[in-house]
């Protein structure tokens, strides 16, 4: 089994993130050959500045082994540095129907947000198709909300092998549907494009602050009972307790006095708690630079082995030299 995750520079990675591809691609080493890039290519559809996305790259590859992944069991690299992948991306798109594309909602998401729309953003499907057919991927650990482009990434897959024999391997999403969507501070889908997230890694005072004291919650007096159920707060604490922690919380909001400044911090605080080796291990990790440049260099080189392989089937299945 070979299973492939994908993580795009966008910003600061946050609990979302985590949770709703970190840990269940983490969890999966050792089941099989992992692969995680760094998508940089997709990254470009905002035009960031070029400074800044270097920095980015760098500190997801520090997030991800802070988190807890294996190098000698996963092959690490940056999407820029495999050329294949935008071959493949090519040769995809000229079996992808333009009506598939205008129904991908996190196209329509996004203009709705007001971004300005570009080929980029709007063929990013096709992108993500090659970054994961390139490496004969079976498995795709992925949040709900990426669900619709391994539809797209399987429909392609079809109808490329419908036209040229079994080339290429149709993969399989892996979604953990109890934690595929985190809800970010303001009740939504945590987003990075919502500015309503919770990082994995920050200041202390600042987390707590900005993004915790921040919750939405419903105006139940603190003297009244409250519903954990329908509670934002409640959910994300939720996250990051055990079964007994979570009888507790509960019987606290059934306590009259028990307000929502109180589940609040008890929630920073179990965050707090449950990345605290993250943070000692990322800092360590940040000391020595060439360490990750190492660990890049060799993923590349592996990716890069595995892509040629495909890449030779595929152009020759379709008449290219």
């Amino acid at each position: 089994m070979r299973i492939l995750t994908g993580v795009q520079p966008s910003g600061d990675l946050h609990i979302g993130n985590y949770f709703g591809a970190m840990k269940p691609s983490i969890d999966l080493q050792g089941q099989g050959q992992t692969f995680l890039f760094v998508a940089d290519y997709h990254a470009l559809t905002q035009n960031p500045d070029p400074e800044l996305l270097r920095e980015r790259v760098r500190g997801v590859v520090l997030d991800w082994l802070a988190a807890g992944l294996a190098p000698e069991q996963t092959v690490l690299y940056r999407q820029s540095d495999i050329p294949a992948v935008q071959e493949l991306s090519w040769i995809l798109c000229c079996f992808t129907p333009v009506g598939l594309l205008e129904r991908c909602h996190s196209y329509k998401d996004k203009v709705a947000q007001g971004l300005t729309p570009n080929h980029g953003l709007f063929t990013y499907p096709v992108l993500m198709a090659a970054d994961i057919l390139l490496y004969d991927a079976n498995v795709v650990p992925v949040g709900k909300d990426q669900k619709q482009h391994l539809e797209v990434t399987r429909d392609l897959a079809i109808r490329f092998n419908n036209a040229h024999g079994d080339i290429l391997v149709v993969p399989e999403p892996r979604i953990r549907e109890e934690l595929a969507t985190v809800a970010g501070v303001d009740g939504r889908k945590m987003s990075k494009s919502y500015d309503n997230t919770i990082p994995l890694f920050g200041a202390e005072k600042q987390i707590r602050k900005k993004c915790f004291m921040k919750i939405v919650t419903d105006s139940t007096p603190q003297d009244e009972p409250k519903n954990p159920d329908t509670c934002n707060v409640f959910s994300i604490y939720s996250l990051f307790a055990n079964e007994d922690e979570l009888e507790e919380m509960r019987a606290n909001y059934a306590t009259p006095g028990f307000g929502y400044g109180h589940a609040k911090q008890a929630a920073f605080e179990a965050y707090w708690e449950y990345f605290r080796t993250f943070r000692e291990r990322r800092e360590e990790l940040a000391a020595d630079p060439g360490y990750v440049d190492q660990i890049l260099a060799r993923g590349t080189e592996q990716a890069r082995d595995i892509a040629s392989g495909t890449m030779a089937r595929v152009r020759k299945a379709v008449g290219l030299r």
